[in-house]
């Protein structure tokens, strides 16, 4: 783990630097948000329906007032839900996805946001709050946690 975790910090692991990729989509999505949506894991988890519907909007399917009474935001974003798709029977496989690569149950955790810091000791996760936190500065791009809140699990 620590290799990779190096790598991940260094921007050298697979699918390049963390970090510039964000940046590059979250600045595309406020130069041009017509035609780049930047959603964040943790505000779909704070609000799921708002997004929902944030989403089919910019998708130019805005759910319409009859579809809403009915609750159809809510049944797909239940059909859409982290712990529906870790169940399906796809996604708990063991099998690889592809020859040489992970398992497809290997991309599922808890679907919590934060949860890294069961995964890495107290000074990998310090070292990424603050890697983190430089390369965004001045960008407007915030995630949801603080350094005390990320001690505290």
């Amino acid at each position: 783990m620590d290799l990779t975790y190096e790598k991940y910090c260094l921007g050298t692991i697979l699918f390049g630097p963390f970090w510039d990729n964000i940046l590059g989509y979250w600045q595309a999505s406020l130069e041009k948000p017509e035609k780049v949506l930047f959603m964040k894991y943790e505000d779909l988890k704070e609000d799921i329906v708002f997004e929902m519907k944030r989403l089919a909007k910019f998708l130019g399917f805005p759910f319409n007032v009859e579809e809403e009474n009915e609750g159809l935001v809510e049944e797909i974003s239940s059909f859409c839900s982290f712990e529906n798709l870790k169940n399906l029977e796809v996604n708990r496989s063991d099998k690889p996805t592809r020859p040489g690569g992970p398992p497809s149950n290997s991309f599922y955790r808890k679907g919590e946001f934060g949860d890294f810091v069961n995964h890495l000791n107290p000074s990998m996760v310090e070292n990424l709050v603050t890697i983190t936190q430089e390369k965004f500065a001045g960008s407007g791009l915030v995630f949801k946690y603080s350094v005390d809140n990320l001690h505290s699990k």
